[in-house]
């Protein structure tokens, strides 16, 4: 590779919400930005989430001089455990976002390995051959940075999750000020999230939370259950400041929205009066009009607390008829179905469920569409590459640069794998590299593929047929009658003729002997099936040869 030539590298975020991961190579040295996850989607059956595939990364981990992650959400961190497992590198955070990743990392024992180093917005750390600029962005979560990164090939602007809210619950606006700073340089290139490229006008700010909040808590006579994510902290801080004026004490409920809270106090990006906050043991003894109770749960995850809430397994307390739920987050995408079942069953337990479109208890923390156009007029770059969302989004945002005035030539849209190449201030396409999905299941990173995931659907969908047979060594033939047991597919009682006939069909291939017995059996029983009931299910044949 030419030591001019500056590479851009997507691992994760392209294509898709969530697992980002991008790199910036230049010459002999790495620069990677985020490691995060992404949730399953319905038909990943056991998966618990997935990260990217960086083996690419893996294969040049001595070239790696610094991992920058900027902000806190999942989408962003999750993966940085296993990222650091395999590769030793600085890693640059914000002070909340580090706070966040030392949470995470000690959970895993892996708090100690890790290299971290607080920088702050407005600050510039020299990652050789690299210089990046921290600029602070508005975004659902304090500390948010983007990055300007100079190479010797020009300078990049990757904007992180961000949206222009003049008037955000932390008083910090998007830096301005900055971006005007970068275009008057001359930028050669800008990564621009993609979120929201297909939603009309500007994301609201997050101050319209504040009168939706206020309603709800007036009307609730009971108890209120506000889900959010563990790393909302201007959330958590806004449910604070509902409860102060509503003359509710607040308890935050869970492992990591308890250590989260703390942390946050702790670094001063949560301020809660002295005697508004109880634990979660005092508030269940309190008259339940006088608590709010602060959980994780909000995408319908069957292990959260909102999750056991609605199946009435929870352990420390369950719903009561009466409680008001305010569920204060978007739908990842994929994950609809599963929080309108959780929804449901929540209603049926009693609850006032608030969400929305019911009320506004819940804004993007990403631009919508003029937002977009006026961060590329404020930037002004040469190339345009949207990052951060589907490929529907991506287009979309293509298409909104080109209607600001970048040429189409200039504008790159890519997905995961595919890299972008710099040199003398030209764009191209490079080589490509795996840039798929890893399945985390639960201690197994990576053990289950595609193909696994593949059965356990099928498994789901039709059953599972096991069918033991006992042979003679010398002869082949059956010593007794052929047993069949079947989960998923058929009730043994009402299926007695079903299965009679299948014994009859392994009777006769038996008899025939002419190839692998085992297989033959297999091919003839899933044909059968198929034929009797149009359904598929997994076969499998056990010999015991006597």
């Amino acid at each position: 590779m030419s030591n001019k030539k500056l590479r851009i590298t997507p691992l994760g975020g392209l294509g898709e919400v969530g697992k980002n991961m991008i790199l910036y190579e230049y010459g002999d040295n790495i620069l990677v930005v985020d490691t995060g996850i992404m949730f399953p989607e319905n038909d990943m059956l056991g998966i618990d989430y997935i990260i990217p595939d960086f083996n690419y990364l893996l294969e040049k981990r001595h070239l790696v001089r610094g991992i920058i992650i900027t902000h806190g959400h999942e989408d962003h961190t999750g993966a940085i455990r296993h990222v650091i497992e395999e590769i030793q590198a600085p890693i640059y955070a914000t002070p909340l976002t580090r706070g966040l990743l030392e949470v995470k990392l000690a959970k895993g024992g892996l708090l100690e390995k890790a290299d971290l180093r607080t920088v702050e917005a407005g600050e510039t750390a020299h990652i050789n051959p690299f210089e990046v600029e921290f600029f602070h962005v508005c975004h659902s979560i304090p500390d948010g940075v983007g990055l300007g990164i100079t190479t010797p090939a020009g300078l990049v602007v990757h904007s992180g999750d961000y949206k222009f809210d003049h008037t955000p619950v932390d008083g910090w606006p998007t830096d301005y000020a900055k971006l005007g700073e970068f275009s008057g340089r001359g930028v050669l290139a800008l990564l621009a999230d993609s979120t929201n490229a297909d939603t009309p006008g500007w994301t609201p700010s997050e101050k319209v939370i504040d009168p939706a909040f206020d309603k709800v808590f007036s009307k609730a006579k009971g108890r209120i259950i506000v889900a959010s994510f563990a790393s909302l902290i201007s959330r958590m801080q806004q449910v604070v400041n509902a409860a102060q004026r509503h003359n509710r004490k607040v308890a935050f409920v869970g492992m990591s929205m308890v250590e989260n809270a703390k942390m946050a106090i702790r670094l001063g990006y949560l301020s809660i009066p002295e005697g508004l906050q109880v634990n979660i043991d005092q508030a269940l003894k309190m008259d339940p009009s006088q608590i709010v109770l602060m959980s994780t749960g909000t995408q319908g995850e069957p292990t959260s607390i909102m999750g056991r809430l609605s199946t009435g397994t929870n352990r420390q307390f369950d719903v009561i008829p009466g409680d008001t739920i305010v569920l204060s987050s978007h739908p990842i995408p994929g994950n609809e179905e599963s929080i309108y079942r959780t929804i449901n069953r929540l209603f049926r337990r009693g609850a006032n469920v608030i969400y929305e479109p019911i009320e506004s208890v819940h804004v993007s923390g990403h631009a919508s569409q003029e937002e977009m156009k006026l961060l590329i007029h404020l930037v002004k770059p040469k190339f345009f590459i949207p990052i951060h969302g589907e490929l529907r989004h991506l287009k979309q945002h293509a298409t909104i640069a080109k209607e600001v005035g970048v040429p189409e030539e200039n504008v790159a849209v890519i997905e995961n794998g595919q890299m972008i190449e710099f040199e003398d201030g030209m764009m191209s396409l490079g080589d490509r590299v795996p840039g798929g999905y890893v399945f985390v299941d639960g201690s197994r990173v990576g053990e289950v593929g595609p193909s696994v995931v593949r059965e356990r659907e099928a498994l789901a969908k039709d059953g599972i047929v096991i069918i033991s047979l006992v042979l003679e060594k010398s002869s082949g033939q059956l010593i007794d009658e052929p047993e069949i047991l079947t989960r998923g597919f058929v009730y043994k009682r009402d299926a007695k003729d079903l299965l009679a006939l299948a014994k009859n069909r392994i009777t006769d291939t038996i008899s025939r002997g002419n190839g692998n017995i085992q297989d033959d059996i297999e091919q003839t029983v899933k044909s059968f099936f198929y034929n009797e009931t149009k359904r598929r299910p997994m076969v499998f044949v056990t010999i015991n040869r006597l």
